[in-house]
């Protein structure tokens, strides 16, 4: 590792020697000479030419001018929602996703969006120019002004960035760029923390937006040291389920909302913004919808969505039973069948429990215990729900059905989708109200119950 090591410059003239001397040697002004830091590991762009660092000064709060960072559409709808309404200039956006989701399309395609609004510099370690090109004329893309650069040495791509200065900067994958002063093994902790310090020091001084893509390991997270998921602004996780529909979420975002949710479609065209999101997640069944079975009715940022609780309970094959569930946590499924058992005497104790989500979204609010209940339920006792029925609240360990935030928002949004009934915790217009699990099974399956 390089040392650091002091020096004096001169404040007049730039003359720099080991020792502090009253009068400067060169230009002869007294009282110039100011301590410098000497260090070879610091960002290139905060070394000057000859190798110092000046020192950072506190400012006084009063002194300081209210930067409003503006924003920079993508020209995807989807992108724009879950970025929090376009990309922030002087940010750093990661983004995360097992191979072949359609990270580089999604950033293609935004790419080409941007070609308008200024010089876009298309970073690629993994794939050639000719494979990029060949990809844009598939999706149809008029990606012609793209600047493309192909190459893994920082060096190389701060050059490029200092040559052109790019209003967007897409780097592909920064797992692969590797820089002289940090080794030259790529995609270990010591080449992403230095790399990416030195690309997102680069869009802090100027007015651009930095997206990178990042790898993910077999659980999902991303690749690499939690810490730079704390040097970025904003961290997007793409997700998808066994069809073709792609999840894009906001784990962290400095400016803007972590809880909206971007839909996509992936087509011979690239990646599409879903028309219709609100029944994406509703099965259409030609026949009577089967036991185990309930909607919900959920808020994904700023948007709500019916979804379909799918619920199945058989003979343990063990001494102790056991829950399986993807998409909604285990222990939610395993604390409203506790309520169950204790308030209605079904038991589940002996039953493995299996609980699936059509179209495979996770479900996290506790606004859905109230239709994961009516699910269960009705799995144990092989009763369907009653058609078109929309279950919301919350359920408490004294089997108290609560209220949840938007009820009024959630009920509108079942209605319009075709839903007839609606079960809430409080009376609402075109709601039945019920307070406790007891109320909600008498009123979902009366007279059966």
């Amino acid at each position: 590792m390089a040392k650091k090591s002091v020096v004096y410059k001169c404040s007049k003239c730039g003359y720099t020697q080991p020792a502090w001397l009253g009068r400067c040697p060169e230009c002869g002004e007294w009282n110039s000479l100011e301590e410098c830091v000497l260090d070879t590991n610091a960002p290139k762009l905060l070394r000057k030419a000859d190798g110092t660092v000046s020192k950072a000064k506190p400012v006084c709060m009063t002194q300081v001018a209210e930067q409003t960072n503006g924003r920079i559409s993508t020209g995807i709808e989807e992108f724009d929602r879950v970025l929090g309404g376009g990309a922030a200039k002087r940010s750093a956006i990661l983004v995360g996703g097992e191979p072949g989701i359609g990270k580089s399309t999604l950033l293609l395609q935004a790419a080409s969006s941007l070609l308008s609004k200024g010089k876009i510099l298309y970073v690629s370690g993994e794939e050639s120019a000719g494979q990029i090109k060949s990809r844009a004329s598939r999706l149809n893309l008029d990606a012609g002004s793209l600047e493309i650069l192909c190459t893994v040495r920082l060096e190389d791509i701060l050059d490029a960035l200092d040559s052109l200065n790019p209003l967007v900067v897409i780097v592909d994958s920064i797992q692969t760029v590797y820089a002289v002063d940090a080794g030259l093994v790529p995609g270990t902790v010591t080449q992403l923390k230095y790399c990416s310090n030195e690309l997102i020091g680069w869009v802090k001084e100027r007015d651009s937006v930095l997206f990178m893509t990042a790898h993910v390991t077999k659980d999902g997270t991303i690749a690499g040291p939690k810490s730079l998921e704390h040097m970025v602004d904003t961290v997007l996780s793409f997700e998808r389920t066994n069809d073709e529909v792609r999840f894009l979420r906001a784990q962290k975002n400095r400016f803007g909302s972590v809880d909206e949710l971007g839909l996509f479609e992936m087509d011979e065209h690239g990646l599409k913004c879903v028309a219709d999101p609100s029944s994406l997640f509703i099965t259409r069944r030609k026949k009577e919808t089967p036991a185990g079975i309930a909607c919900a009715s959920v808020f994904e940022g700023s948007r709500v969505f019916i979804v379909e609780i799918q619920a199945l309970t058989v003979p343990a094959k063990a001494a102790v039973n056991r829950v399986y569930s993807e998409k909604i946590d285990s222990a939610r499924v395993s604390r409203v069948s506790a309520v169950l058992e204790k308030k209605l005497g079904i038991k589940f104790s002996d039953q493995d429990i299996y609980i699936n989500v059509a179209g495979g979204i996770r479900l996290s609010e506790s606004a859905i215990d109230s239709a994961l209940a009516a699910a269960l339920y009705s799995a144990r006792t092989d009763i369907p729900l009653p058609e078109n029925t929309v279950v919301i609240g919350e359920i408490s360990l004294a089997g108290e059905v609560r209220p949840v935030t938007k009820q009024r928002q959630r009920i509108k949004a079942a209605k319009d989708l075709g839903f007839e009934k609606c079960i809430a915790p409080e009376s609402e217009p075109g709601a039945a109200a019920v307070e406790s699990i007891k109320e909600l099974v008498r009123c979902l399956f009366s007279p059966q119950a």
